[in-house]
């Protein structure tokens, strides 16, 4: 399996944020429910802010520190350890044809 990584963003609207990936797709993801914490308190209340965005060795990164992990903002997260979960998981996200 190959690893899918961010290759680019580009704020779309709010706090959503359009990603091409290293296979090829393009998805739209609302990043709303990932900017946790006090280092995302400028970021959740200036939409500019937000904006100022990059893709910097395949993770999102603003100024400032404040950063996203890839496996966070393309499947919400990583997956399960227990191996069913995990299997259901995966192929939730990459159904088979």
């Amino acid at each position: 399996m190959t690893l899918v990584r961010i290759l680019a963003e580009e704020p779309v609207s709010g706090f959503v944020v359009r990603l091409r990936l290293a296979n090829g797709e393009e998805v739209d993801r609302d990043l709303t429910h990932r900017l946790n914490g006090p280092i995302f308190d400028s970021i959740r209340t200036d939409e500019a802010r937000f904006r100022q965005v990059q893709a910097l060795e395949r993770t999102l990164v603003w100024p400032g520190g404040a950063d996203l992990r890839p496996d966070a903002v393309i499947w919400g997260g990583l997956p399960p350890k227990d191996s069913a979960l995990r299997a259901a998981w995966f192929a939730r996200r990459f159904p088979a044809g």
